[in-house]
């Protein structure tokens, strides 16, 4: 069956390039269009739609606005276009926080320049979304109703809270392996800006250990998450730089475009984009990494994501000795990069988000 698709943008040129880009696609199904989120709302309760493109900056009602009263009324996934610019990623993080599953740049160069690619890229961004909707009412939520103070308490501008998220069933779990980690590394993609800020604001400012994130990010948008991760959380958090050392209680943020590496005297060496590698930064450069200059003396965690980088990065910290955890299926936005850890039998444990937090500060001593 076609995935459904709602295009919402208040150009009548990128209206027309998006809807003829995915109509190409034969299982994909352009089935209304819409200039304004109040008309995006109207429609979206009207078609139904499977996922919901959406512009963030359009006249009578902006993206971020429709998104939030659309996840309220009929939760659908939202892919949103965004610019690439300091001020666009800040837009493009609230509108994650509002409910939006993921972004694509909105880009005319590009779409005219290099239209299969874009085509390709759209499509499959469609697809994969779309495939988190039967969960996808349970997954989405916003840091904005994490109740832990924050280390600085003034929150990002335009955040609102999300509709409360339905908590997820419990697992069984082991209980966290107490030791003393020398290093915490996250790798999440798609969802991964929410999901990392529930975990980190869940840490206090005492976490015992350095912790490193990498998260599938354009260039443009790594310093403005850093800044926000800051300002939320009792850690501190800051975009990767070169030669930078890890400390206790400092998250360092892989800077998009580049990959980032530790050495074994806790220094950080950002590396230019390999082309021949499709993820930059990559989980599996930044785990193989830490298993190489810590060994046995890192706990490692996979969120959620579309594909499977992360898994060659955790069979790396196993065969050092690490510990490697995967966030659940339930919680998940899209489940890919922690189903392909635990499907390799890489994972020591497996939690819910809401519970990651939790256990790593138990975890660390």
């Amino acid at each position: 069956m076609a995935v459904k698709v709602l295009v919402v943008d208040d150009s009548g040129f990128f209206r027309r390039r998006v809807s003829d880009i995915l109509s190409s696609d034969p299982n994909i199904q352009v089935i209304g269009t819409a200039t304004n989120g109040r008309e995006a709302i109207d429609q979206a309760l009207a078609l139904k739609p499977d996922v919901i493109t959406m512009d963030y900056e359009m006249p009578m009602m902006d993206g971020i606005t429709a998104v939030r009263q659309i996840m309220q009324r009929c939760p659908t996934p939202v892919l949103m276009f965004s610019s690439l610019t300091h001020e666009g990623a800040r837009v493009t993080l609230d509108a994650l926080d509002a409910g939006a599953v993921d972004f694509l740049p909105k880009n005319f160069e590009d779409i005219s320049r290099n239209p299969d690619k874009v085509k390709q890229l759209l499509c499959e961004k469609i697809h994969t979304i779309s495939r988190s909707n039967r969960r996808y009412s349970s997954a989405v939520g916003s840091t904005a109703a994490v109740t832990a103070p924050a280390r600085n308490t003034s929150a990002p501008s335009g955040v609102a809270p999300a509709p409360a998220r339905t908590a997820a069933p419990a697992h069984a779990a082991p209980a966290p392996r107490r030791k003393s980690y020398r290093l915490v590394a996250i790798g999440t993609s798609t969802g991964g800006p929410v999901a990392l800020q529930r975990v980190l604001t869940q840490l206090p400012a005492s976490f015992p250990a350095p912790i490193v994130l990498i998260q599938h990010m354009p260039a443009a948008f790594t310093k403005a998450f850093a800044e926000r991760l800051d300002k939320l959380c009792k850690i501190s958090v800051k975009e990767a730089e070169d030669g930078d050392l890890l400390h206790p209680g400092l998250a360092l943020l892989a800077p998009g475009g580049k990959q980032m590496m530790i050495d074994g005297r806790g220094a950080i060496r950002i590396l230019p984009g390999d082309e021949r590698l499709h993820y930059r930064p990559c989980v599996d450069v930044t785990f193989g990494s830490a298993a190489k200059a810590f060994h046995d003396k890192v706990l490692a965690v996979v969120l959620t994501g579309m594909g499977a980088d992360g898994r060659e990065g955790a069979r790396m910290l196993k065969q050092s000795g690490s510990q490697v955890w995967t966030q659940d299926e339930a919680s998940c936005v899209i489940y890919g990069m922690p189903m392909a850890v635990a499907k390799a039998n890489l994972s020591d444990a497996v939690y819910g988000l809401d519970d990651i937090g939790r256990h790593l500060s138990e975890a660390c001593l």
